[in-house]
């Protein structure tokens, strides 16, 4: 804990320092994941009883996953609401506001990056757990049902062979003099 620590210290140092390094520059991901880490640390912090990192499991992290969900702003319909299903309802309905699974999925794949470049071991990492895998497959699972979206990938169209235009060949090269 304490050399995870250290670590996440010495790079907020580093780049409080002014370092022209390429490292300084921060991308927009990295942005994010930065401001994700310190929102779970947070969490764990405020956590009752206060939580260290070596000790968080991915029963943690789904606890929160689901308090993040107070925060959302997808409309997921429950079954008993009559838009159920519908991709555009036609009206309002009291259906909660929840994270969206893409957001979620990619929160979790942030968290899993920055808990080993903050000195984590990959085997020990509480994001790559198999109850949020399973729990991110449920959500989307219930949204795509719930919302009338399909999360399916998407085949590439092929055309039939008699469709691809034939390219013209070229002619063939002139024969060498004096052969026949």
């Amino acid at each position: 804990m304490d050399s995870i620590r250290e670590t996440r210290h010495s790079l907020i140092n580093v780049s409080n320092n002014g370092a022209t390094s390429s490292s300084s520059t921060s991308s927009r991901y990295e942005n994010q994941k930065r401001r994700d880490w310190n929102t779970f640390g947070q969490y764990l912090n405020n956590h009752r009883p206060p939580l260290s990192l070596s000790r968080c499991s991915g029963a943690h992290v789904l606890e929160f996953l689901r308090y993040l969900d107070q925060f959302g702003k997808t409309k997921v319909h429950a079954q008993i609401c009559p838009f159920y299903g519908l991709r555009n309802p036609p009206a309002a309905c009291p259906c909660p506001l929840r994270q969206a699974w893409g957001s979620l999925d990619a929160l979790v794949g942030r968290l899993r990056a920055a808990f080993e470049e903050n000195g984590g071991k990959p085997e020990a990492n509480p994001f790559g757990a198999r109850a949020v895998r399973l729990y991110l497959r449920e959500v989307r699972d219930m949204q795509s049902k719930a919302r009338g979206i399909s999360y399916e990938k998407k085949k590439r169209k092929r055309l039939p062979a008699q469709q691809i235009p034939a390219l013209p060949l070229p002619p063939p090269p002139p024969a060498p003099p004096g052969a026949s």
